[in-house]
This record gives C-alpha cells, sequence and structure tokens, in this order.
C-alpha cells in the first residue's frame, strides 16, 4: 500500500505527522494485499536498468519455455517506499503450498503462467551485478523458476520467448514493518536508528535522500508472483536458462547476453 501523505512545507513537518500516524499507517499496509501500482519509478542513482532475456530453444521444446524470474528483489527502495528486507520471505515460502505465477496480478484460471510441478519458488542472494545493476552491494532476490507452457497460457508463453517480460511484481501482505526516518529530533531516536541500522545496504541512496523516510519490511506473506508491464520494484528482470537448476541457491551461469552487458559496464 503507498500511503499518501500531506503536503508539509518542511521534511521535518512530514516526520513529525508520520511519527503522530505511524500505528494507522502499519495497519493499512498490512490490511492490504500490495501489487505493483504501475508507478514510473524515480531513478536518479543508476543508469537504465537491463532487463534481459535469451530467447529458448524452441526447436527442441516448442510448446514450453523455462524461465528464471526475479519476482522481487531486497535492499531497495520501491515507489511504494518500501525496502524489503532480506529473508522476509523465508517463514511464507515454507507454509504457501499455493504460490502462482500469474499475467498481472490477475487471480483467475486465464491468468496462470505456471504453478504446482511447474513452479519451484525460492530465494537467492545476487550480486547487484548479476542482475545488470552497475553497482557494488547484494540483494536477497524471491525467485520463480516456471516452466511456461503454451497450453496453459498461451499469451504469456509468447510474450516470455519472445523476450518482452522485464518486470514482475509480488502480491503480498506485509507481516512486520517499520518506520525509518532520517530526522535528528529527539522524540524520533527509534526511527533514526531503523534508518541509519538500514541505510548502508539500499541501492537507491538518492532516491532514499530526498523521501527522508521508508518502511523497512522484516516478513511478509506471498500470495503470487506476476509479469507485469511495469513494477513498482524495477529490479526485477526475467533471467532465462535452457535446463533446470536444482536445488535452491545453487549457482548457475548468467546467460550470455547478460554477461555481455555486464562487461560493457565494467569497462
Amino acid at each position: 500500500m503507498k500511503i499518501d501523505l500531506p503536503k508539509f512545507a518542511t521534511q521535518e513537518e512530514t516526520f513529525d505527522y508520520l511519527a503522530k500516524h505511524v500505528d494507522e499507517h502499519i495497519h493499512a499496509k498490512k490490511s492490504e494485499i500490495k501489487q505493483a501500482d504501475c508507478m514510473i519509478p524515480n531513478v536518479t542513482t543508476l543508469e537504465d536498468i537491463p532487463h534481459v532475456i535469451d530467447k529458448a530453444d524452441g526447436a527442441s521444446q516448442p510448446d514450453s519455455i523455462k524461465v528464471r524470474a526475479i519476482i522481487n528483489t531486497s535492499n531497495v527502495m520501491d515507489s511504494h517506499g518500501d525496502v524489503h528486507l532480506p529473508k522476509l520471505w523465508n517463514k511464507s515460502i515454507k507454509e504457501n503450498r499455493f504460490i502462482k505465477h500469474i499475467q498481472e496480478h490477475e487471480m483467475s484460471f486465464k491468468s496462470i503462467i505456471a504453478d504446482k510441478d511447474d513452479l519451484r519458488v525460492f530465494t537467492k542472494e545476487y550480486d547487484w551485478k548479476e542482475l545488470g545493476v552497475n553497482a557494488e552491494g547484494k540483494t536477497h532476490a524471491l525467485v520463480f523458476d516456471s516452466t511456461i507452457k503454451q497450453s496453459r497460457n498461451a499469451y504469456m508463453y509468447n510474450q516470455y520467448k519472445d523476450g518482452n517480460v522485464d518486470n514482475h511484481s509480488v502480491g503480498m501482505q506485509y507481516v512486520s514493518i517499520k518506520m525509518a526516518m532520517n530526522s535528528d529530533n529527539e522524540d524520533h531516536v527509534e526511527y533514526k536508528a531503523e534508518w541509519e541500522k538500514h541505510y548502508d545496504s539500499i541501492l537507491n541512496k538518492s532516491d532514499l535522500d530526498r523521501k527522508g523516510y521508508f518502511w523497512a519490511v522484516y516478513e511478509a506473506k506471498v500470495r503470487e508472483g506476476s509479469a507485469v508491464p511495469l513494477g513498482s520494484n524495477y529490479i526485477t528482470p526475467t533471467l532465462s536458462r535452457t535446463k533446470d537448476t536444482q536445488g535452491e541457491g545453487e549457482e548457475e551461469a548468467v546467460d550470455k547476453t547478460l554477461q555481455a552487458y555486464i562487461n560493457f559496464l565494467n569497462k
């Protein structure tokens, strides 16, 4: 849920308002299902984020394509003002047997892309550069390994096969969330401590500094992961591979197209 605040003349007035209403804002966020808001992110610290997919070998498997989709990444402030923290999905993944890979957050039979035996959901730590971001640091990603069948969802089968899916979004419900603020007011000590606790690990610091606060999400329930035209978190690409990867967190070779781009960035 994106919190809309009144307009204030100063950032300190914003901080005071947030501190007074923090409990009701957290309650409101927990009561909603968070999905993509289709807002253009205000990216100021990064180059354009590449979302690269290697087309599948249609000759060997004409009716299905196997893809690795990055559904969500931690340590980046999204357009909801949220920073998802590492390991926030671990409990939910173990408990929810009905997670689905769907189209644009539409929970209907015609919009299912993959589920059951065709979907493996796990988390994996990546360097930002492995996801095409020219920055140092790491992220904890929510990953879907999906076998997408033409017979199940022909439209999305073709979208993935043709390399058109470059953004994903998680359908989720907040469980544990805290407010963080860059305030020097002595009444805001706990919020400043939360800010300082996570600041160094967050990727888009210029956006963070401009906003002056964020919501630190410690735990959330994942309901589904969606292919979307534009997600709240803009670092959610499709990574393609040609065979299954066995075991959570197992290393895989970076596809040649993505590796070439990373090499170009590092010149």
